[in-house]
């Protein structure tokens, strides 16, 4: 959508009814739509895969944001997935070489980092990702690889990582001989060992090498690694299999992830890269016969560390010697492996690389930023500022106008954005806040330059913008390389809250096992809780075994993960931990108690608690437990402080039961409504959780990690499709189901000057204006007419047509337009109306035969010093200069109408001297037409050849009235003198001339007896 367009455009948004029981139907809200917020900043990628014979068109898979195609080297991304996945996360993607409109793609990431989400089986497009289809294996959790026989697209293997969070029957390599329609397990190590890459043979399509890989998640580990794990080997198309670890110098025992590459000019040649418990025995490994024999041809630690999330290799298509090789960096090889050298790329932590066969300088790279695109061999890349792929955990919200949002990116940085407006694009708008990759961000009540932000180990920065300045305020600096979670002083997760007291802005909360608070900005903290967790001392070992560890403080465990304050009640404060338990104090912090909900899964994560804002001592609370493989929602309810709970979602009442809940809210304009957010997406209830029912809409489908309810949006935070917000949540909160007409209650307009950019990698455009909703029993057409407080008509809208339902319109704050001859081009000149003034309107809704009335506050824009005078002022120089320019073109419209009449008179008459008197005066009233209009301009910058005449003049200074706020400077009305007097003169000799000319003109006409008109008035 055009931004400039929308900004005057009247739109219609319906949202169907919901019955008298406020449970909605499936369809009810389809037209009130989420809007992308951005930032337009790639995420994690680890998939990828381009088409050979054409050099343009890749596609990139996000790990939480579905499938993306660029036709033009990735200059821009589009998504292809949306509509037709059930998942976000990516794992796989494969061309058909036979038929490059195939496309596989594998649901499911497989580099398991600790927020990894799980996928929902194969997909398959036969026109190039325009549709799918699905085609299988919903249980197959993460699907790292997929090959397609070159011949034949209806042949294809996948190699199943399997369930992550647990063992899974479904691990292991699958092949389809029919295009997904069957599939069929052919290689299966065990149930806690899955596929983690699987090369076809690329000058021979029946040998196949599969690399498998013991790996599971837990909250508070990595098991990275075990016998299972090793390569295989079939000569059979799948058939049977070999098992090569442990022969010929491949190494057995304990091994980690693997990877495997094959070369395309030496089939003979081929690499293994993997790691080992035995340091000595990890590392890249080359056999030059097929996989009989095996030499470790490089140990190196760039390529070897926190290989459970690397280990990805790649055969160069025409360079015998020559492979890439991810990792942190990427790298590449022209000796097999021995010696590597760093390929600069926009991002780091790589994941994949697709190398063109038949160009093979032409490379799509796969990082943690996103996916890049390079055309010379990896000199130069495109750029990633151009995918809306962000994950993120949290977001925050302050109170500035328009409000910020604010949040920690995974694997980049924290970020700070308008909710509106704005050319948000690399450095416009958008700002880092400190902080870093996962952690919590507030915002100082009090200033919104000062913002406290949080990462791993405990990690706080307070900077303040306004001065520059930058300090860790964190409460205990310890590094945790290498250190047990029981030996730590205290265990800060790397996603800890970071909380202002809504009560007393000297006061900062931030949580490690214990509460923490400080009252004189961080400077120093004060422990005001016991520990609040279970403590639980089997899981406080260095996170990671039995090979690696990941130690970044994602899998410490037994930390507070949610914390709050109420905002009814000073002091009381309620804190949830990541194994299980709920405590609240009533007391500021002097005294805990255990309020952990009976039945509550064991040892399962409080993501988040709500407190109402309402009733006190109400709270919602959202656990899951999907990391230890239970992926059932739980949202939890009380209304005493704890006393007593109640679960909300129970798998039946609308929530499916593999929908782990993330984040609940609750609307704080209507009690009983609330939002849940989902790691398939969103829901909603309007009856305290009783129900639930989608609230999806356009949103795609991603996990929903957090959402904040403010000034009556609805601010969503995804992790894999970055920020989305769904603009005035007013019809969910005053619609009552009588079945009759409403015209409900508008919220707090203001009249701004907010821009929505200008195409690009942009937002989608905030509505902008008055939003209007009113209620139809059944579609009618309705009219729309405001008024001013004075009662005077400001503007009015007719034969609306109305739907059944909740219609939504949207009205510009303008007064009606300038009239103008049709077809008029006036260059450099606003379209639209003169601005209303700030204070209330009564606006009727008339449909049905009856009259409805609300009353809409429109307030200026808070930034903005200007007082009622000025706005008035300005108003009436907008509205004398737009009738200045109606006036125009009513004389051009006469004009035009008179010499059209006098054309046709002159070919009825034979005298020669009325037919010349006739055309002479066509001649001059035309001449006056071409002083006040230029009718050969049509385009923008025809008037660099055509100059610009009258008309386009007050346009333009009605531009420049229009843009201003408040009172006009005094060169408009220096201007508009000299127009005046401009217009005055050339309207007196047109008078003139008709006055002189017309009557003797029309006497002859009558004598002849040909009818005359005249001007119309």
């Amino acid at each position: 959508m055009k931004p400039l367009v929308f900004l005057f455009t009247i739109s219609l948004i319906v949202v169907s009814h919901f019955n008298a029981q406020a449970q909605l139907q499936a369809d009810t809200f389809s037209e009130l739509k989420y809007r992308q917020l951005g930032p337009f900043r790639g995420g994690r990628s680890t998939a990828a895969a381009g088409v050979p014979d054409d050099i343009f068109t890749y596609y990139m898979g996000a790990t939480g944001g579905g499938v993306w195609k660029t036709t033009d080297g990735g200059t821009t991304w589009d998504n292809v997935s949306d509509g037709y996945f059930s998942v976000g996360s990516i794992g796989a993607i494969e061309v058909a070489p036979s038929d490059k409109n195939v496309v596989y793609v594998g649901t499911g990431s497989a580099d398991p980092r600790g927020n990894i989400s799980t996928g929902k089986g194969i997909y398959k497009s036969q026109d190039a990702g325009s549709s799918w289809q699905f085609i299988g294996l919903p249980n197959a959790g993460q699907i790292s690889r997929l090959q397609i026989h070159p011949r034949n697209e209806e042949q294809v293997y996948a190699a199943v990582l399997g369930n992550i969070f647990g063992p899974s029957k479904e691990r292991g390599i699958y092949r389809t001989l029919d295009g997904g329609k069957n599939w069929k397990q052919i290689l299966f190590v065990n149930d806690s060992t899955g596929a983690s890459d699987l090369i076809m043979d690329p000058n021979n399509p029946r040998i196949l090498y599969a690399g498998f890989w013991q790996a599971e998640r837990k909250p508070w580990t990595m098991i990275d690694g075990g016998k299972g794990s090793g390569v295989y080997k079939s000569t059979d198309g799948g058939d049977t299999w070999s098992r090569l670890s442990g022969k010929g110098g491949l190494p057995t025992g304990i091994i980690g992830k693997v990877g495997i590459a094959v070369s395309p000019v030496n089939s003979n040649r081929v690499w293994v890269i993997h790691e080992h418990i035995d340091e000595t025995k990890g590392g890249l490994y080359l056999s030059e016969d097929g996989g009989q024999h095996w030499t470790r041809v490089n140990r190196d630690h760039l390529i070897r560390q926190r290989a459970w999330y690397y280990s990805k290799i790649f055969a160069h298509p025409t360079e015998e010697h020559s492979l890439f090789i991810v990792n942190v960096s990427l790298f590449k090889s022209t000796d097999d492996g021995r010696s590597i050298k760093n390929i600069p790329a926009p991002h780091g932590d790589h994941h994949y690389v697709w190398i063109n066969p038949e160009h093979p300088d032409y490379l799509i790279n796969c990082n943690d930023g996103g996916a890049n695109v390079s055309f010379n061999g990896g000199k130069t890349w495109s750029t990633q500022w151009n995918q809306p792929t962000g994950e993120f955990y949290r977001v925050t919200v302050d109170n500035q106008f328009p409000y910020r949002v604010y949040g920690a990116q995974q694997d980049n940085t924290t970020i700070s954005m308008p909710s509106r407006g704005g050319d948000i694009h690399p450095a416009s708008g958008l700002y880092e806040v400190g902080g870093g990759e996962s952690g919590h961000i507030a915002v100082d009540p009090r200033n919104p330059d000062i913002i406290y932000a949080g990462t791993y180990i405990g990690i706080i920065s307070r900077i303040d913008r306004s001065k520059d300045s930058y300090k860790r305020v964190g409460a205990y600096p310890e590094l945790y390389d290498g250190i047990e979670g029981r030996d730590l002083k205290y265990r800060f997760q790397w996603n800890a809250p970071i909380r202002f007291s809504p009560h007393d802005p000297n006061v900062l909360y931030i949580t490690s096992n214990y509460v923490h608070r400080s009252t004189d900005e961080g400077h120093t903290w004060q422990v005001i809780s016991p520990d609040l967790t279970n403590n639980i001392d089997k899981y406080l070992d260095i996170p990671g075994e039995p090979i690696q560890n990941d130690n970044t403080s994602v899998e410490l465990y037994s930390t507070i993960f949610a914390f709050e304050e109420s905002t009814l009640e000073k002091g009381v404060l309620w804190a949830g931990s990541d194994d299980g338990l709920v405590h609240i104090s009533r007391d500021n912090g002097a005294s805990w108690k255990n309020i952990t909900p009976k039945g509550m899964p064991k040892e399962g994560t409080v993501n988040m608690i709500d407190l109402s804002s309402n009733q006190k001592g109400r709270a919602h609370i959202a656990v899951y437990k999907y990391r230890d493989n239970d992926f059932r929602p739980y949202v939890y309810q009380t209304n005493d402080y704890g006393k007593s709970w109640k679960l909300l979602t129970n798998g039946t009442n609308g929530i499916p039961a593999d929908y782990f809940v993330r984040v609940v809210r609750e609307d704080p304009a209507r009690e009983g409504l609330l939002y849940a957010g989902t790691e398939f997406g969103m829901f909603i209830s309007f009856d305290n959780g009783t129900k639930w029912q989608p609230f999806q809409q356009n949103l795609p489908i991603t996990p929903v990690t957090d959402i904040a309810v403010h000034h009556k949006d609805l601010v969503v935070s995804t992790q894999g499709r970055a920020y989305w917000i769904l603009d005035d949540l007013s019809p969910l909160h005053d619609w009552k189901p009588n079945g009759e007409t409403q015209f409900l209650s508008p919220r707090l307009t203001y009249r701004t000057q907010i821009s929505n950019g200008r195409g690009g990698f942009r937002p989608d455009p905030a509505p902008t204006g008055a939003l209007l909703h009113y209620y139809l029993p059944k579609a009618d057409t309705v009219e729309i007419i405001i008024h001013d407080a004075n009662n005077n008509e400001v503007n009015r809208y007719e034969k609306i047509m109305g739907k059944s339902g909740i219609n939504r319109f949207s009205w510009d704050l303008t007064y009606p337009k300038a009239k103008l001859v049709p077809g008029a081009f006036i260059y450099l000149s606003y379209s639209g109306g003169p601005k209303v003034i700030p204070g209330e309107y009564k606006v009727s809704l008339k449909a049905g035969g009856h009259s409805y009335e609300q009353i809409l506050t429109i307030k200026a824009d808070p930034r903005w010093e200007m007082d009622t005078a000025g706005f008035e002022e300005q108003l009436k120089l907008q509205l004398k200069v737009r009738d200045m320019v109606t006036d125009i073109h009513k004389y051009i419209a006469s004009i035009r109408s008179l010499r059209e009449q006098l054309n046709q008179m002159s070919r009825r008459v034979d005298q020669p001297a009325l037919h010349q008197s006739i055309e002479d005066f066509v001649d001059k009233l035309t001449a006056v037409e071409d002083e006040l209009i230029q009718t050969k301009t049509e385009s923008h910058q025809d008037p660099i050849n055509y100059p610009v005449r009258l008309d386009t003049q007050v346009g333009y200074l009605f531009s420049v009235a229009h843009s201003q706020e408040g009172r006009p400077n005094n060169a408009i009305y220096v201007r508009l003198k000299d127009l005046e007097e401009d217009w005055s003169e050339i309207r007196s000799r047109f008078d003139n001339l008709v006055s002189e000319v017309l009557p003797r003109i029309e006497t002859s006409l009558n004598e002849l007896n040909i009818p005359f008109i005249g001007i119309e008035n």
